[in-house]
């Protein structure tokens, strides 16, 4: 099976309270996952990749009990999405821990994905659940 999986981190402030959403849906667009969780003080960047190394955390745990075959992976971070694509570099100190994260995480899962960068309003659940997440500090 093929899924789409849509990412959103925020933080106010920057650094500031910052927190993220996960939607994963599966076959007929029906959701097979979601997360809402607040990460304490990081910046906007940090909660964007802690938001992905959520998901695939989940998807390397539940591959095989979902039949999962494909991976679509979207979110509005433009930055993310290009140096998880090797288009940018990571530059930031930061960011360097949570991208060799997510590049060790990868070939452990061993399926076939793409990163998709799109427009906040195509994000609307995902940025809802990290909205949440900063407010109630879920």
């Amino acid at each position: 099976m093929k899924i789409n999986v849509f990412t959103d981190g925020g933080a106010r402030g920057n650094p500031g309270t910052a927190g993220f959403g996960v939607v994963i849906y599966g076959e007929n667009k029906k959701i097979i996952f979601q997360q809402a969780k607040h990460i304490g003080i990081k910046t906007n960047n940090e909660a964007e990749y802690l938001a992905l190394l959520s998901a695939l955390e989940w998807i390397k745990d539940n591959k095989n009990n979902f039949n999962i075959s494909q991976i679509d992976f979207h979110s509005d971070s433009q930055l993310m999405v290009r140096q998880v694509q090797g288009v940018y570099k990571v530059k930031a100190g930061n960011l360097l821990p949570l991208f060799n994260q997510a590049k060790h995480l990868l070939p452990l899962i061993n399926l076939p994905c793409q990163f998709i960068d799109i427009k906040r309003e195509y994000n609307k659940l995902a940025d809802s659940l990290a909205n949440q997440a900063m407010d109630q500090k879920l």
